[in-house]
């Protein structure tokens, strides 16, 4: 229990246990013990300076700043102490700078030695007008300076990698960055270097040689994901952003609260903006998911929406000549509601969602798919699938909240986190951060069941337990009797286990961790990569689910939604639909005489040659879409549609909690996806009530959700697969920073990017050389080799980097059984 400073406490007030009463200032306070004094100080509303204290980094005392006078025991100490690293004790008597001259007089000194050889370049510096170093010599500083010689120079910037820029002479040592990277992220490639007056930050780990008249370091080079923290964590403007600096002041932008469209962290942000353009986005403090931090991806790629190749007008087939030629909308419109009304009539139509739409777009896309199209064909899963999945995320996911399901708070707090086909750095990076937090701090367990000793395996200080890839269930199926103590881990309270997207992949694995759920007690919650999965999943996106989670078998479950829809009795289709596979595969042998495809990548389908053969088969294509893409060669109809930046709207994180963001760049023009299809449906006779995306969210929200809590997932899990001469079994996924598309004219991210090799073990390895070549019947992708603890006949490969497209290249996924060669020279 934690007691807010009461001002009014008196001798007489009663201490709670594990708590201690002190004086701040001459007042009375009871704080809880280990407490800083800092933080007591900031409770009861006095502002102490400092520049190295963060309350979610360990104290450093680094900086100085922040001196107070300490009396313990009717006896002051000889020197006033650092107020970030002392904590508060029964009886003691604190003076701030508000009370004592001496304190005072102590913090006036630190700061005229910060500013020694502080460079006096506020007006061009990119933290002129934020900077916590001007605003506290202003307050805290004396106003004239003693000093007269040179100041300390470098040259500058120092690129400690493709993001972030370094000017040494601005630096106070305070070592936030330094410890932001050790503990918070685990990439301790940024360092203190040399001693004394040559003390500064570069890229070194430990005894590298750093030239101090030049901007290069022999170092390991800053490659993080979460190296953007280090920029808005420092104090100054020591840490610069390469795709911000000199780019703007700070009292030109202007801020807009906003949600990370990137994963399903569902991190809170901020967008700072200049005559209609984002200029940078920066973390948002929300203590509940992300704290105070963003991945690299969530901060830096925001640039697609302002693209040279941006859409911005309907494109529509001249039958001619065969091109698209730009269309007003009412023309469009006109000939797509044509298209898919005829095609309804006839064959039927079909609709390829995506996971990336907000819940508000995805409920638009079921709405418009069983009332204007009359069809279950709707699926938001632009990925491998399985009706396996389909059984657990209705029995195991609808309708899981932060009130009834797994929470950020529940996996810092749980004794054991399970990861299962599920990368957290490179799928949801504040997951990640999250876990190593509790591991580091409260010394949770990580087990990650996977194929090798990622680093988010060795950042967790986890626990590798190796199988095949294909062969997790089995490992699962196999804990009770293999791992008896993993097994008595997983029956403590609060037992957590974390089930990614790429589970869909291995037969019998979503049914093997209900069982392990069920038998165990331990908390079960599914991790997709994409942003806008639960949210579709809520809103019905899928062929045999309704919004809220109702099966379209049940009727009177249909009869609810028509009433609240008010479509008459039996307008609803009964019968479940196609999944993604399904309805590329009807399109492709003619099944389907039309598709309503919003914003998918046919190279993360299962198969992407037939995805192209279904496009290329001649049904009508109507496309929603904000750059041209695959899609776009195929399509009769392209109509654009607003990025997040330009629209309203939620998305619901893999929590399950609600994600609110406003629209941050007014008057583009740009319409949302519910904009489009309720226009759409109106031209079709069906009225979607999805003018607005606060619109669509009121119309949602009046069908309250209906889990299913039957109908458990039962799939017996298939042998691993056994590789022949020559062949190995394929594990893959995608790498955090790839060749998205979300990831476009983002030169110094793309950067940071993790090396695009192979990994395979040492024995697989031998005799192939420095590359390999890994095929199918399809084709190949030909990479460096690196050893890795990977099983034998095992090769790795990430999913959709820079010359390994794998399911566009090799037409196989996750535990597939692929050729291995010799890759030759490149």
């Amino acid at each position: 229990m934690t007691i807010a400073p009461d001002k009014s406490a008196t001798a007489e007030t009663p201490v709670p246990e594990g708590h201690v009463r002190l004086t701040i200032d001459g007042e009375e306070v009871i704080a809880p013990k280990g407490e800083l004094l800092i933080r007591t100080a900031e409770r009861l509303g006095t502002v102490i300076p400092r520049f190295c204290d963060h309350p979610l980094l360990d104290p450093a005392g680094a900086c100085r700043q922040c001196l107070v006078e300490v009396e313990m025991n009717g006896r002051p100490m000889p020197k006033p102490q650092a107020s970030c690293t002392m904590t508060v004790a029964d009886g003691m008597v604190v003076k701030t700078q508000l009370t004592s001259p001496v304190a005072d007089k102590a913090q006036q000194g630190v700061m005229e030695l910060l500013l020694i050889n502080h460079p006096l370049d506020c007006p061009i510096c990119d933290k002129g007008g934020e900077c916590p170093l001007q605003n506290q010599a202003m307050a805290h500083g004396r106003a004239d300076s003693r000093f007269r010689d040179r100041k300390r120079t470098f040259p500058k910037p120092l690129p400690i990698s493709t993001q972030v820029l370094l000017d040494r002479e601005r630096c106070v040592l305070c070592q936030r960055c330094t410890r932001f990277s050790d503990q918070i992220a685990g990439d301790p490639f940024i360092d203190l270097l040399e001693r004394g007056a040559h003390q500064q930050i570069g890229t070194a780990e430990t005894a590298d040689v750093f030239d101090l008249a030049s901007r290069t370091s022999s170092g390991k080079p800053f490659h993080s994901y979460f190296s953007g923290n280090t920029i808005q964590i420092c104090p100054v403007g020591a840490l610069t952003s390469a795709q911000y600096r000199f780019r703007s002041r700070p009292f030109d932008l202007v801020s807009s609260p906003n949600v990370c469209e990137h994963c399903a962290s569902g991190c809170a942000g901020r967008t700072d903006y200049r005559r209609g353009r984002v200029m940078r986005r920066l973390a948002g403090d929300d203590p509940e998911v992300n704290e105070e931090w963003l991945c690299d991806k969530g901060r830096f790629a925001f640039r697609y929406a302002q693209a040279a190749d941006r859409l911005r007008r309907p494109l529509v087939r001249d039958r001619e000549t065969g091109r698209l030629e730009e269309a007003p909308w009412t023309e469009a419109l006109r000939v797509a509601a044509e298209g898919l009304a005829k095609a309804r009539d006839g064959k039927g139509a079909a609709v390829l969602t995506g996971g990336r739409l907000t819940v508000e777009d995805a409920y638009a896309y079921s709405k418009f798919a069983r009332i204007a199209l009359r069809t279950n064909d709707i699926d938001f899963r632009a990925r491998a699938h399985s009706p396996e999945e389909l059984d657990f995320l209705a029995s195991r996911v609808v309708g899981t909240n932060p009130d009834n399901g797994v929470t950020y708070a529940e996996l810092e707090n749980a004794p054991l986190v399970l990861c299962v086909a599920f990368e957290p750095e490179e799928e949801s990076p504040i997951v990640f951060l999250r876990l190593r937090k509790a591991a580091r701090n409260k010394g949770t367990k990580v087990v990650h069941v996977g194929q090798w000793s990622t680093p988010a395996v060795r950042k967790t200080f986890g626990e590798l337990l190796a199988c095949v890839p294909g062969g997790e269930a089995a490992a699962i199926e196999g804990i009770a009797e293999h791992a008896t103590d993993l097994d008595e881990q997983l029956q403590q309270d609060g037992a957590v286990v974390l089930v990614g997207e790429r589970a869909a992949e291995v037969p019998g694995l979503f049914s093997a961790l209900h069982r392990l759920s069920s038998r165990t007690g331990a908390r079960l919650a599914w991790v997709p990569r994409r942003a806008g999965e639960r949210g579709a999943l809520h809103a019905g996106a899928l062929p045999t689910l309704l919004p809220g989670g109702r099966a379209v078998t049940d009727a009177d479950a249909r009869a609810e939604v028509e009433r609240t829809w008010g479509v008459e009795a039996g307008a609803l289709p009964t019968e479940p639909g196609r999944d993604t596979a399904g309805i590329v595969a009807a399109a492709a042998s003619g099944e389907l005489d039309a598709l309503l495809v919003g914003g998918v990548d046919p190279d993360d389908l299962p198969d992407p040659a037939l995805a192209r053969k279904a496009l290329a088969a001649g049904c009508f294509v109507v496309s929603l879409e904000l750059r041209p893409s695959a899609v776009t060669e195929y399509a009769d109809v392209v109509l654009p549609i607003a990025p997040v930046d330009e629209k309203s709207g939620s998305y619901l994180n893999w929590e399950g909690r609600r994600r609110e963001f406003s629209v941050t760049l007014e008057g583009t023009g740009a319409l949302p996806d519910c904009r489009v299809l309720d226009t759409l449906g109106v031209e079709m006779d069906a009225d979607l009530f999805t003018q607005t995306p606060e619109a669509a969210w009121d119309d949602l929200s009046r069908l309250p959700t209906r889990p299913q809590r039957n109908g458990a997932p039962d799939v017996p899990h298939a042998q691993p697969p056994a590789p022949g001469s020559g062949q190995a079994v394929l594990a893959t996924w995608r790498q955090l920073l790839d060749d998205g598309s979300l990831q476009v004219e983002e030169p110094h991210l793309a950067g940071t990017a993790r090396r695009v090799v192979a990994r395979l073990s040492k024995a697989t390895a031998e005799g192939l050389g420095d590359r390999v070549t890994v095929s199918t019947g399809r084709g190949s992708v030909t990479l460096p080799v690196e050893v890795a603890d990977l099983p034998d006949g095992v090769v790795w490969l990430p999913g959709n980097s820079e010359g390994s497209k794998v399911r566009a290249s090799l037409g196989a996924g996750h535990g597939a059984v692929v050729s291995i060669a010799a890759g030759g020279e490149r």
